[in-house]
Parts: C-alpha cells; sequence; structure tokens
C-alpha cells in the first residue's frame, strides 16, 4: 500500500540510485564522444543503464522482496507515466504513418512555401509555442510538431539538434503558460490562487525570456542550403492541419493523435498506390516500435522513482531543503523581504523536479511545503503557484532523462543531451526568473 510523503522517513541514501543511473547513461556517453564514437550515448542504451539502478533501490529496500517489487510495479503503473506511454505510441503511430502516405514531404513543403528562410527558426518557436498553450501540454506538441520541424532541418541544412531545441523551446513555453496545462493546475490548486493570476504573474517572467529566445533563434537560423518546397499536396497536409486545428480548440491529446492516425491512414488508401488496410497496420505497428526505448525508459525510471520515494529519498529533499529555506526565509524577513522564500521554492521544485523527471509530480510533491512558505513569508499564493510551475519547466526542459527530451532525440535521432544542450528558452527562462526573485522586495505580499 503505498504510504503518504510525510509518513516516510527521510534517506539520503534513497538518492543513491539516480546518482548510479545518471552516472552510467551520461558517464558512458561522455566516455564514447571522447573516443569520437558516432551515436555514443547510444552505445549503452538508457534502459539498460537504469537496470542496475533499479536493482540497487529493490536492495536497498527494507521492505520485503515481494513489497519493494510491488512498489516498483505502481510506479511504472502511474496514471502520469501511462499517458505519457499512450502519447509515446500515438506520437510514433502518426508520424510513420504520416511520412509513409506523403504528409510529412507535404507539410514541409507547405512551411517552406510559408516561412521565409530568415524566419524558420523563430516561425517554429512560435508554432510550438502557440500549440503548446492551446494543448496544455508539452508532449502533444513535439509528437506533432517534431516530424515536420525534421523534414524543414533536412531541407535547409540547419543543424538537427538545434532545430530540435527550437521546438523544446517552444513546448515549454507554451505549456508553462497553458491554463489547462496539467502544470498549471497542480500549481493553482496547491497554492490557492486562480489560474488567471498566475497566468499574468508567469508572463511577466516568461515573454521577456521568450523574446530573448527569438532573437537568439534568428541569428542561429543558418540556412546552409536554399530551401526547396516541392508542390503542396493538400489533401496530404490535411491530417495536420486537423490535428493543429483540434489541438488549438483544446481536444485531448489522445483524440487528437488518434484522429491524425486514421485520417493519414484515409488518406493514404485514397492516393497512395499499393496502400492497403494491411499496410496501414504495419505502418502503425512500426510506429509503435519506433518508439521502444523511451516507452521502456519512461517505465523503468516511473518504478524507480516510486522506489526512492518510498525509502524517503523524496522526503530527504524536501525536510532539508525546507529547513534551510525555513531559516533563511526567517532571517530575510526581518528584512522585510520574501526573496529567500521564493529562492527555496524555486530549489526545492528543481530538485524534487531532478528526482521524479515529471514536472507535475514535482509540483505536488513540493506544494505543501511550498505553500507553508508562502504563508509565513508574505508571498502571494500566484507568486509562489508561478514560481513552482516556472521551475519545474526550467528542469523538464533541460532534463536528458525527460521525457520531452526523450521523445524529441528519439524522432531526430539525436543523444537526448544534445537536445537539451539547444533548449536555449528553458536557460533563459530561469535566468528571469532568477532576476525576478533577486529583485522581490515584498511587492507580491498578500494584502
Amino acid at each position: 500500500m503505498t504510504q503518504k510523503q510525510s509518513d516516510i522517513t527521510p534517506s539520503a541514501l534513497a538518492l543513491l540510485p539516480l546518482g548510479l543511473f545518471l552516472s552510467l547513461f551520461i558517464g558512458t556517453g561522455v566516455y564514447f564522444s571522447t573516443q569520437n564514437i558516432e551515436f555514443a550515448f547510444y552505445q549503452l542504451p538508457a534502459p539498460i543503464a537504469v537496470l542496475p539502478a533499479i536493482m540497487l533501490a529493490v536492495l536497498m529496500s527494507k521492505d520485503k522482496l515481494n513489497t519493494a517489487i510491488g512498489q516498483f510495479i505502481e510506479g511504472v503503473s502511474h496514471r502520469d507515466i501511462t499517458a505519457m506511454c499512450l502519447i509515446y505510441l500515438l506520437a510514433g503511430a502518426f508520424s510513420a504513418v504520416a511520412k509513409a502516405t506523403g504528409g510529412v514531404d507535404a507539410t514541409v513543403n507547405l512551411g517552406l512555401a510559408v516561412l521565409p528562410s530568415s524566419f524558420i527558426l523563430p516561425g517554429l518557436f512560435l508554432i510550438s509555442a502557440f500549440i503548446a498553450t492551446s494543448m496544455g501540454t508539452s508532449m502533444g506538441t513535439i509528437a506533432a510538431v517534431a516530424p515536420v520541424a525534421l523534414g524543414i532541418a533536412d531541407s535547409t541544412g540547419i543543424d538537427t539538434a538545434l532545430m530540435a531545441g527550437v521546438v523544446l523551446s517552444g513546448a515549454m513555453f507554451g505549456d508553462n503558460l497553458s491554463i489547462i496545462s496539467d502544470t498549471t493546475i497542480a500549481a493553482t490548486r496547491s497554492q490557492g490562487c486562480q489560474m488567471k493570476d498566475k497566468f499574468r504573474e508567469n508572463v511577466k517572467i516568461a515573454v521577456p525570456a521568450a523574446m530573448v529566445a527569438l532573437v537568439i533563434f534568428f541569428f542561429a537560423n543558418e540556412v546552409t542550403q536554399a530551401p526547396v518546397s516541392g508542390s503542396i499536396d493538400w489533401l496530404a497536409v490535411l491530417p495536420y492541419l486537423t490535428i493543429l486545428v483540434l489541438a488549438v480548440y483544446g481536444i485531448n491529446v489522445f483524440v487528437v493523435l488518434t484522429i491524425g492516425i486514421v485520417f493519414a491512414g484515409v488518406v493514404g488508401l485514397a492516393q497512395t498506390e499499393g496502400y492497403s488496410v494491411m499496410v496501414f497496420s504495419q505502418d502503425i505497428y512500426a510506429g509503435f516500435g519506433n518508439m521502444q526505448e523511451i516507452f521502456l525508459l519512461s517505465l523503468l525510471i516511473g518504478g524507480l522513482a516510486e522506489l526512492m520515494r518510498q525509502q524517503g529519498g523524496l522526503a530527504f529533499v524536501t525536510e532539508k531543503l525546507s529547513k534551510l529555506i525555513m531559516s533563511s526565509a526567517d532571517k530575510a524577513a526581518e528584512k522585510g523581504s520574501p526573496r529567500a522564500s521564493e529562492a527555496g521554492i524555486a530549489l526545492l521544485v528543481s530538485l524534487t523536479n531532478l528526482c521524479t523527471a515529471n514536472n507535475t509530480v514535482a509540483i505536488i510533491v513540493a506544494g505543501g511545503v511550498a505553500k507553508e512558505l508562502s504563508t509565513q513569508h508574505d508571498v502571494a499564493p500566484k507568486r509562489s503557484a508561478s514560481l513552482l510551475d516556472i521551475f519545474s519547466c526550467v528542469i523538464q526542459g533541460v532534463l536528458p532523462y525527460g521525457a520531452q527530451a526523450l521523445l524529441l532525440g528519439s524522432i531526430f535521432e539525436l543523444s537526448p543531451l544534445s537536445v537539451v544542450g539547444q533548449s536555449y528558452y528553458c536557460f533563459l527562462l530561469a535566468i528571469a526568473a532568477a532576476f525576478a526573485i533577486a529583485r522581490s522586495q515584498g511587492q507580491h505580499t498578500v494584502k
């Protein structure tokens, strides 16, 4: 049976399995990179690198073996993990079917015809941001935009890692601001504020970061070969346009992707020679197979995170940080500044996100302590909710074992580290938020 976070004894050792996984995953990738081996980070597949960490976590458990395995399975089957994995499968299927039926090529031609060569990267950032804000999910946005972005990168000679970073940046911008995002809902509910108030608070920090990111993407927009757009097959483009329109209307991402798969298949049956129902089904299955690595890794990471939580890893992080933050905040309160509490909220949700690899779960775990801090030290609920959401999105956007980086790495056939290394908006958002905290002088105090 699941223990409440408050009933778990804090333990620093419980974080050791995560350290082992990161050492193996990142360490081997860096080593093979120094040896100039291609696909260095794929030499040791991430799902294999996490297995020793899981074994260590199970061995470290003070519960019976069956109980520890049950805890692992509980983490694997968490609703957020299951939702991510289903999105992986549907995204892979849509991408495979759209590519086989000419949808990707047709949409790439449309993109090249619409976007000026000097505005391809900024344009894709804005498109990704708009879709993510409308859908409320960075994962759904990446699933819809990434295949087209990859095709445009191949046609123009733009660095694929940079292109992936642009899509990731736009997706995280929209996810952070969307009022229907899981992170927004979790942050506002845990802090007791209105979504519109949190949105206004977010905009003050996120928009300046996005403006700087747009400038960077504009000057980084080096087209090494003149893009040549072919004729636009509007029928093949329709599945993509349909999922974008449905996304803007806020339709559930599972429904959107399912409709996209069916629509792309119907287009293929209608106009692609030799395309049959059996070929359509095989393409869907091939798309599922393309997502195998990140599907497995997400499941295993979910199980590992639950084992670490049950053994007190997250409790250790929240307890030690809350004590440190409370002490610093008390001293800062004497000077009339809430910045120590705000910095503490940012650090707390960031470290929790590192352990869980899920920004929504990180907000839920850190929300209670954040609420206590904001109440005791006169930080407005809209401010604490904004900081929770911002820093959880920052970490999620630069986490090489996060779902977003894994999905982009799979679609672009890149190392997740190379993807997050180009996520300039997330780095700029962190700087903008840190600057906002440093300038805080109590103007957010609840009246």
